[in-house]
């Protein structure tokens, strides 16, 4: 017979109640940003996400393999998501000029346009549903809680950027 497993460490009360709080809080305002982009821009969060990060690299393009390590999602989610957003106008595709190999994602001038129009209504939700809702402290504390995460998840992938530019 194996040897049995050892018990886990289970989460206290406080810390059950903060570890919900977390899921539960994080899942609705991602929701509610990802609502208010789509009621208003016709775009969602992740759409956004990337319009950000294009408009924070010279020319406004980045390899979309790296795009896809700087957003944490799959490559594949990635390159359906420029696919939607190709066929709207707002970045084009295309090899890199050092290589050739790599594809490559540019926002157009149509794309850079709709960041800047959806952008001080997003910064208003992010300031709306948590910025002014906790003290100054406890959102510090938030990011350094959330980069504490960061650097150890991130740890067997040192090539990824995820703290490149800011978003909020």
């Amino acid at each position: 017979m194996p040897p049995a497993a050892p018990e886990p460490q289970w989460l206290d009360e406080d810390q059950q109640r903060s570890w919900r709080a977390l899921v539960v809080g994080s899942t609705l305002l991602m929701d509610r940003l990802d609502d208010d982009l789509r009621r208003e821009f016709n775009i969602s969060l992740t759409e956004y996400e990337i319009l950000v990060r294009l408009s924070e690299r010279p020319g406004r393009a980045l390899r979309m393999a790296q795009l896809a390590d700087a957003l944490a999602h799959s490559r594949s989610r990635v390159t359906h998501t420029i696919d939607r957003m190709e066929r709207a106008g707002y970045v084009v595709r295309g090899t890199t000029p050092e290589d050739g190999r790599g594809i490559v994602a540019t926002m157009t001038d149509k794309g850079y346009a709709l960041l800047q129009e959806a952008a001080p209504r997003h910064v208003e939700g992010v300031r709306a549903y948590l910025v002014d809702r906790v003290r100054d402290d406890d959102f510090s504390a938030i990011g350094r809680a959330m980069d504490a995460v960061t650097d150890h998840l991130i740890s067997d992938h040192p090539e990824m950027d995820l703290r490149d530019g800011a978003t909020g």
